[in-house]
């Protein structure tokens, strides 16, 4: 017993030091604030949790803004900005379009400005709202090194680079190298599907007309797509659907298990069996119910909360979410 704790609190204090060396070296560090604005991650953390128990469901929708932030510029909170009279922004196009949740960011943001005028940025504010949000709902908790200054610009058309819904694994792998991430992130991170909802137009395409000739996506469970398609009319653009079914609004390990059964909601999910590591990990935490799930989903997001961030004298602290200063 006695060994098997010295061994865990090893590989704790060993994935610490890990994120410590590449957060330093991204000119993020833990407790960035410690000086500046000590009681910053208290104020968020409270914030969100006022939030979430109220409506649980916004959880999953703040894990997806601070993934869509990060895809697109790295994570510096462009995808909080509003569209201008001389420039759209992201938010206003698709994928951006369904996002919610900015309420959060904003009360957030509003509440550590009282404490600290213009110290901390929507950009960390964003990374810590996502991390306690999933916390809020049973699911993991990851460090946060912070230290991230705000963007000045955000372009509705870049948003469009975003992974799609229906991209094949190839696009997919792509997608996530060129943001420093591997394919192991690629299927940890598409983990986040086990919790919230689509509108039924996104997978409209798999269910009725996936070729062009009124057919349903062949790699779609058959008695899934008849489901499916009780719930989802032709056209129906309003209805929402579970990505995880019977537990959407809880962070669990069930999207493995959803994906193996070919019963993934996107075409991006189905296509995690169509490579060797995908498939091989699928697998393995569908059959040993998500034994390292939550510690990889630690892992790959503060990797991911690291892409292409500003630091220094970088960008700026924005005095609003949704403005530029």
């Amino acid at each position: 017993m006695a060994i098997k704790i010295h061994v865990a609190l090893f590989l704790q204090l060993l994935l610490v030091a890990i994120i410590l060396s590449v957060a330093n070296g991204k000119g993020l560090k833990l407790g960035f604030y410690k000086k500046t604005c000590p009681k910053a991650e208290a104020i968020v953390k409270r914030t969100t949790a006022n939030y979430i128990s109220k409506a649980p469901s916004l959880a999953a929708p703040l894990l997806r803004m601070h993934f869509h932030d990060c895809f697109v510029r790295g994570c510096d909170g462009s995808v909080l900005l509003n569209t201008t009279k001389s420039n759209q922004a992201e938010k206003d196009r698709p994928p951006n379009l369904s996002l919610r949740g900015f309420q959060v960011i904003d009360a957030a943001k509003t509440a550590v400005e009282a404490a600290c005028p213009g110290v901390v940025s929507c950009a960390d504010i964003l990374a810590l709202v996502a991390r306690d949000a999933i916390q809020q709902i049973k699911g993991p908790a990851w460090p946060v090194p912070l230290g991230r200054r705000d963007g000045r610009v955000s372009k509705a058309s870049e948003s469009l680079t975003l992974p799609s819904p229906a991209a094949n694994i190839t696009q997919l792998k792509a997608a996530f190298s060129s943001k420093g991430l591997s394919v192991k992130d690629l299927v940890v991170l598409s983990g986040g599907h086990t919790v919230g909802t689509s509108h039924c137009s996104s997978i409209a395409t798999r269910l009725y007309n996936f070729t062009g000739k009124g057919d349903a996506d062949p790699s779609l469970d058959s008695n899934y797509v008849t489901q499916l398609k009780r719930k989802c009319k032709p056209n129906d653009r309003t209805t929402l659907i579970e990505m995880d079914p019977g537990s959407f609004r809880r962070f669990d390990d069930d999207y493995y298990t959803i994906v193996l059964k070919r019963r993934g909601l996107f075409q991006s999910d189905a296509a995690l069996l169509n490579d060797k590591k995908t498939s091989a990990y699928v697998k393995r935490q569908a059959q040993s119910h998500g034994s390292t799930f939550f510690k990889d989903f630690q892992k790959s997001m503060v990797k991911m909360g690291q892409i292409g961030v500003l630091t220094g004298k970088a960008g700026e602290i924005r005095k609003q979410c949704a403005l530029i200063n």
